[in-house]
């Protein structure tokens, strides 16, 4: 099993393997106290087709650092980029799912879906768009709904289709901000499934903020942890060496699942 990376500024990967590339990020809030640092000193790089799971305590800075990400949050210093391009405010490649689905209660299914699918592609036919719609919606079970709305389907049901809408617009990057985090256990690992099972056949870098440790370990390649704030940074990072495609059985029946667990643990407790 690999050993936790405790300098994890020294892992640099070759530039055409990495998707995205946060470097020396910091982000400042003013407050009539003086300045309040949220994040500071921040390095982390994501290859191409990773999926990456970000876990610490409330308050790191976690979801200040995936807004950043997303372009919804400026940045206070530092940079960050995608294939080596800095980004400059919201784009189509980078999708996010956020904890409350976030859907037009108004609009079907198919509706929701196709908000994105327009802008990314607008010089498709009607048909063309409505069949990508469609596939993806299909791919996260929602194949019985494409003409109900939003406000008609369960909160579950609804976060799927706030899957289907990430990866319908073929991001380079997909964001997620505790997708599962109000749903029921049951609800939760269906989800879970769901979104590997989609992931494992598009292959889009994904980085996802959950506190579940055992979600955290299921779903990822690495595990970062961040250090508590105020001036959050990258704490460690953990490699996950299971080999895909996974089954939470064969996960819990590993021998490193319980060596893996009680670092994170051991992390969160320190």
């Amino acid at each position: 099993m690999n050993q936790l990376i405790h300098n994890p500024k020294i892992e640099k990967f070759p530039s055409n393997e990495v998707m995205l590339d946060l470097v020396d990020l910091k982000k400042v809030y003013p407050t009539p106290k003086g300045d309040y640092v949220v994040l500071e000193d921040l390095n982390l790089q994501i290859k191409k087709e990773e999926f990456i799971t970000i876990i610490g305590h409330s308050g790191c800075g976690k979801t200040t650092m995936l807004s950043m990400i997303a372009g919804l949050n400026e940045i206070s210093g530092g940079k960050i980029s995608v294939l080596g391009s800095s980004i400059k405010g919201p784009g189509p490649d980078r999708g996010v799912i956020f904890q409350a689905p976030s859907l037009m209660p108004w609009l079907t299914t198919m509706e929701n879906v196709m908000l994105g699918v327009k802008k990314v592609y607008p010089h498709a036919t009607k048909k063309q768009k409505e069949d990508i719609c469609k596939y993806y919606l299909h791919k996260v079970g929602m194949e019985s709904s494409f003409n109900k709305r939003a406000s008609e389907i369960s909160q579950g049901e609804q976060q799927r289709v706030g899957i289907a809408r990430a990866f319908a617009i073929k991001p380079k990057v997909l964001l997620l901000d505790e997708p599962f985090g109000m749903l029921d256990s049951l609800t939760r690992g269906q989800l879970q499934d769901v979104l590997i099972d989609v992931w494992n056949k598009e292959k889009i870098t994904a980085v996802m903020i959950t506190h579940d440790v055992d979600e955290a370990i299921f779903l990822a390649d690495r595990v970062v942890m961040m250090t508590s704030g105020p001036k959050a940074k990258i704490g460690d990072v953990l490699s996950i060496d299971f080999e895909r495609p996974r089954t939470r059985k064969a996960i819990l029946e590993h021998n490193d699942y319980y060596k893996y667990r009680k670092h994170l643990i051991d992390f969160l407790e320190h």
